[in-house]
């Protein structure tokens, strides 16, 4: 008697991927539309028709491990021609989701950054830590003369502070990614490497700083300039910051910098790009509303975003326009946020960017990337949305 074998359903897991986004799962019919029209499927790797039968049964072990989620770049293509309206690119972003309170270390906090509910209280966390820091060292009041605000909170503890945090992160981060590595590796089965380890992760820094596989959307073009401003506005205040940090502890050049300062020019650049390119992705999702669903905890990214940006451009004005009390107060504020966004980054829409890169990565490197095929943009032009 030949050998069979079982498969139950997760239940829990399908309601979970149902309440995260993926409420149109259980429309897919298979018919595989979606793995034509996407040109960034593969003819031996294909997806996400495999994605879409994996989530409703549940088996949530062959998606989590799996890189062909994070290659899905969300343009929403095979949303717009599935015939049965079932929304693949909502299913895998759900995916996404629930992959990050998988990966999560420690784990509840993946599960506290994946229900926006909870972000009073996640918030809250910065906001008591600075307060009792600026307590302890009698930093509480606001200090008179020139707006200084390493006055009001001494670039020394920022740097213990946020250094820490940093740090925290990058282990956090470190121990997720770990593990998505040994869940792919495992369920490929690799014997022999495509790519050395090396070239591929050059190759896959190539693709995401040029964002190539973002022109190749049909559907959703307009995610390409507003996914480049994002990611270049967080590049840009990243090298701010640390040359910033670098400047005032090695050569004790102290804040603030002029207007004209290249250094400054470049923090104001970015952020400036950073607030087009988040209003541009706000706008692109309330456009294609019908084809792209955004989830509370899409719009809690957004608003962090946002937050981050006008704190940052209204900390400099209120500075500049000489109003102490708003200065210091948005100055805390801005602190608050970029403490968020640090700490939570491994847990948050920002730990895309880490576990897209590892996924790229590793499907070079294991040769899933190597016959992508332009098969979609073909088939496009058969397609209309009312099929």
């Amino acid at each position: 008697m030949a050998n069979r074998n079982i498969v139950e359903a997760n239940l829990e897991a399908v309601k979970e991927l149902t309440s995260s986004g993926a409420g149109t799962l259980k429309k897919c019919f298979q018919c595989a539309t979606c793995s034509v029209v996407c040109p960034l499927s593969s003819d031996t790797k294909p997806f996400p028709r495999k994605e879409m039968i994996y989530a409703q049964w549940g088996l949530m072990d062959r998606l989590v491990g799996n890189p062909d989620i994070w290659l899905c770049h969300q343009c929403n293509d095979c949303s717009l021609h599935c015939p049965r309206g079932a929304k693949p690119g909502d299913v895998l972003a759900a995916v996404r989701r629930y992959s990050f309170t998988k990966y999560a270390f420690p784990k509840f906090m993946g599960k506290l950054l994946g229900d926006a509910k909870n972000l009073p209280y996640l918030l809250a966390v910065p906001i008591i830590i600075m307060i009792i820091l600026l307590a302890s060292i009698g930093h509480l009041n606001i200090p008179e003369g020139k707006i200084v605000f390493s006055k009001f909170f001494p670039l020394i503890y920022v740097d213990a502070l946020f250094i820490t945090v940093s740090m925290l992160a990058m282990i956090s981060a470190g121990m997720g990614i770990l593990n998505f590595w040994k869940d792919m590796n495992k369920n490929s089965n690799i014997w022999m490497p495509s790519m050395g380890l090396i070239p591929s992760i050059i190759s896959a820094a190539t693709e995401i700083f040029g964002h190539n596989k973002f022109k190749d959307c049909g559907v959703n073009k307009d995610r390409y300039s507003a996914h480049l401003l994002v990611f270049y506005g967080f590049v840009g205040l990243f090298i701010t910051t640390n040359i910033v940090l670098v400047l005032v502890d090695f050569f004790h050049i102290e804040t603030p910098y002029s207007l004209i300062n290249p250094v400054k020019i470049l923090g104001n650049v970015s952020g400036i790009a950073l607030f087009i390119g988040i209003t541009l992705v706000a706008l692109n999702r309330l456009k294609n509303k019908d084809i792209i669903t955004t989830t509370s905890y899409d719009w809690a990214f957004i608003g962090m975003i946002y937050a981050l940006v006008i704190t940052g451009i209204l900390t400099e004005v209120t500075r500049l326009a000489g109003i102490a009390f708003l200065a210091y107060l948005i100055y805390f504020i801005h602190l608050v946020v970029v403490f968020y966004i640090i700490a939570y980054l491994p847990y948050s829409k920002l730990g895309h960017l880490l576990y897209r890169t590892v996924a790229v990565v590793y499907s070079k490197y294991s040769g899933r990337r190597s016959e992508e095929r332009r098969v979609g943009k073909e088939c496009k032009s058969r397609w209309s949305p009312e099929h």
